[in-house]
């Protein structure tokens, strides 16, 4: 009796065990994390190594294998090559290429307008409660703002365009937020 009674607590305990590491829709199970870091850290060398894409350019983001490419390029090879250079890399299941053409020129005064609407943006991000800042990526470009990243809803990614439109010197939003 007493045996029966341990293994029972022993299968309950591991069925636990085992639930604690599958995932869900919007949660990565601890196999998933490692190997969407490992996933992340080949396709951003890949970038680096390859001599069209200018990786410091180009945030990348992991998702169960979904590769989401993001910010701004100068071209369209560029943003053609980094599709092909992500997709190349093994443990990559699909790869979204949210990069945008850079339109604005590169000067000092821009970057910088660029940079503070970008702080602007992610502040306002963080003092929402509807959204989840560390899950967003903000790019700005020519006062255009890209919002990337996975989110866990429908109305984080609509409450993110909505709080990024709200900030002063925002000329346009696109929201290419993907939800888990």
């Amino acid at each position: 009796m007493k045996s029966l009674k341990t293994i029972s607590i022993l299968v309950v305990g591991l069925t636990l065990l085992a639930a604690g590491c599958t995932s869900t829709r919007t949660q990565k199970s601890a196999g998933e994390v490692i190997d969407d870091t490992v996933t992340l850290a080949k396709v951003k060398s890949a970038l680096i190594g390859d001599p069209l894409t200018k990786a410091h350019e180009i945030d990348v983001d992991v998702f169960k294998g979904i590769v989401q490419l993001n910010g701004f390029v100068d071209s369209a090879a560029e943003r053609s090559r980094a599709t092909v250079v992500a997709h190349d890399v093994s443990g990559v299941k699909e790869v979204r290429n949210n990069l945008g053409l850079a339109t604005a020129p590169n000067t000092v005064a821009r970057v910088l307008d660029d940079t503070a609407i970008t702080g602007k943006v992610k502040e306002a991000l963080v003092d929402s409660a509807d959204t989840k800042a560390y899950q967003i990526n903000v790019d700005t470009n020519g006062a255009i703002v890209r919002l990337s990243g996975f989110v866990d809803t429908a109305n984080a990614k609509h409450a993110a365009s909505f709080v990024a439109r709200s900030v002063a010197g925002v000329r346009s939003v696109r929201n290419d937020i993907d939800v888990k």
